[in-house]
């Protein structure tokens, strides 16, 4: 199926301290606000994004995905990639204007994850004090030691991995990058798609909850892996306690650091990787043994790593349903054994 979308292009979450989350994002992370709407929603921006805007934080009783906005390829895919979603009786809404940018279409999918899909959005111009020195930069490098320069992917929760890939793939032309399934079981946790030549910019893992809609973490790219250790080094002196990592993913082989912001919300600083151009590119099967999270195999992921949000109490990230006998826990987080992880 013909990829309708050209890239990622920003994400909303929600926050039970938007105050919080903006103060961390701004003065911990090094992303800068740009405006704030009416509803009490926040705008910030990585230095490097070409748009104005990468994250949008809104007010919410739990840490959340309230909205994953992608870009089309152009104003007639737009047109095309909502004919493809109704067609799937999946209705959705058309808004004249949203957020800064132009005419669009936000629906909700099968597992309950709301996507919007746009074209018209202005490129960003920065203020006077804010240009940079090089023609194709959007605005000059931060000076912040952890800055990220772009928004890179999101994560999100689904009860049937494949199921969500296979959707997602014909009705819209994500490529399916890689899945990982369990060493002992014929089971599918994790999958990573893209829209374009990244390893991915959207991953899936598999989700026992059924409040359907779920994330397990958005992700933001830095230059290289130096300055994703300073980032590290930063956010440490600052309080911020690291999650997991650094490390490097064997699927999509980037460099990886995993915290939280105030709100509660994973949050991944990522690196390196390699790049895809392959148009017919057929989606290899990892297991955790070979290194799909950790492509050193020489650690554990914590048990922390599985949660998704908002929370659903007493439901891990992997789903039991159709479990083998013995591998129940190498569902719910199988990359705990010391190699796997």
């Amino acid at each position: 199926m013909t990829n309708m979308l050209a890239h990622l292009a920003h994400l909303e979450i929600a926050s039970p301290d938007v105050e919080a989350s903006v103060a961390f994002f701004e003065a911990g992370f090094g992303l800068r606000e740009v405006s704030r709407d009416e509803d009490g929603s926040v705008h910030l921006r990585c230095w490097g994004d070409y748009h104005p805007y990468s994250l949008v934080i809104s007010p919410g009783e739990q840490p959340a995905l309230v909205n994953m906005a992608w870009r089309t390829l152009s104003a007639q895919a737009l047109e095309e990639a909502a004919e493809r979603v109704q067609a799937e009786g999946i209705a959705g809404t058309w808004h004249d204007k949203r957020q800064g940018h132009g005419r669009s279409f936000q629906f909700t999918g099968p597992y309950g994850h709301t996507m919007e899909l746009y074209w018209d959005v202005p490129q960003h111009s920065a203020p006077a004090e804010l240009k940079s020195v090089f023609p194709d930069r959007p605005e000059k490098r931060s000076s912040h030691a952890a800055a990220p320069r772009f928004l890179d992917h999101v994560t999100i929760a689904a009860t049937d991995v494949k199921g969500f890939a296979d959707w997602y793939s014909k009705v819209l032309g994500f490529r399916t990058m890689a899945f990982t399934e369990l060493d002992h079981a014929e089971v599918t946790v994790f999958s990573v798609l893209t829209t374009n030549e990244k390893s991915h910019d959207l991953g899936v893992v598999l989700d026992s909850s059924q409040l359907g809609g779920r994330v397990n973490h958005i992700a933001f790219w830095t230059d290289s892996h130096q300055e994703l250790l300073v980032a590290a080094d930063v956010l440490m002196e600052n309080g911020v306690d690291i999650e997991y990592g650094p490390s490097i993913h064997g699927i999509g082989e980037q460099t990886f650091l995993y915290f939280r912001e105030p709100g509660g919300l994973r949050v991944e600083l990522n690196t390196g990787g390699y790049r895809n151009y392959v148009p017919d590119w057929k989606p290899n099967t990892w297991k955790p043994s070979l290194g799909s999270n950790s492509i050193y195999r020489n650690g554990a992921m914590p048990m922390s790593m599985t949660e998704c949000f908002p929370p659903d109490p007493g439901k891990p990230s992997a789903t039991e349903e159709g479990v083998l006998p013995g591998t129940e826990d190498a569902l719910v987080n199988p990359y705990a054994r010391q190699g796997q992880g």
